[in-house]
């Protein structure tokens, strides 16, 4: 899969927010070692150096492009090209971050206790995950995705999203000091034509249009618009609202 960089950063200033909102929740004062989970193109792992300006901070993703775009826009900081379904870091650090990318991965089950077990002891494990699955725009993106002429190659790549609040309660609490969970649901002041389009093409619906032909892909997207003008119809100021409710996940280690 071939993340575009440039198409995610169109809307940097509200996909940034609950990073900062998440990183606000972390009780640490001088973590030695840090990673970034999920990177993207480095915006993230810029807040943690300049909160941690002490520590050993890595931003870790799968994608080349984004991490070209971080080692660009970011070129004193650290990356490295990671599987987050198979992260193991060694020595174990004292603060795993990610934001909006866990949603991406399945087993959840087995993913969130191994992070949190792979932390040094007193460490903490920083999550944020969109659960928008019953929104419109996933709801709809879905149904599209699921079309005969190219089902088989579209469906499966829709996000699974993560489980429910208590799902991880349950999976984290026997074994942690202190948790935080909560869930916010932002509204997103958008601008331009079919924003919540643009915005999707950056992120939920870039795995679904990568498998689709040329043709193919002006009727999705021709057909994904107008649902979507109609789902977030423009405000008489000129301006889109997007709803997206967001999960959070603090929890530390004994």
């Amino acid at each position: 899969m071939t993340w575009n960089p440039a198409q995610y950063l169109k809307f940097d200033g509200p996909r940034l927010r609950p990073a900062v909102d998440l990183l606000s929740r972390v009780a640490m004062e001088a973590p030695r070692t840090v990673y970034d989970l999920g990177c993207g193109a480095g915006q993230t792992t810029a807040l943690l150096a300049a909160r941690f300006p002490r520590a050993k901070v890595t931003g870790v993703d799968s994608s080349d492009e984004m991490l070209s775009a971080a080692r660009q826009t970011f070129p004193e900081l650290s990356f490295a090209r990671g599987d987050i379904a198979g992260f193991s870091p060694a020595p174990p650090p004292e603060l795993i971050y990610s934001n909006a990318a866990l949603h991406w991965l399945r087993d959840h089950e087995t993913l969130v206790p191994a992070l949190f077990d792979a932390l040094r002891p007193g460490g903490v494990l920083a999550v944020q995950m969109p659960r928008v699955e019953e929104s419109p725009r996933i709801r709809e993106l879905t149904s599209l995705a699921g079309d005969p002429r190219w089902a088989d190659r579209a469906l499966g790549r829709v996000q699974p999203g993560p489980l429910s609040p208590e799902a991880y309660y349950d999976l984290l609490a026997p074994r942690a000091a202190t948790l935080d969970i909560w869930e916010s649901e932002y509204l997103h002041v958008l601008e331009g034509k079919d924003p919540v389009v643009e915005w999707s093409k950056g992120s939920g619906a870039a795995p679904v249009l990568a498998a689709l032909e040329g043709d193919e892909q002006r009727d999705f997207l021709r057909r994904y618009a107008a649902s979507m003008r109609d789902a977030y119809p423009v405000r008489a100021d000129g301006t889109t609202l997007l709803p997206f409710r967001r999960l959070f996940i603090v929890a530390a280690r004994v």
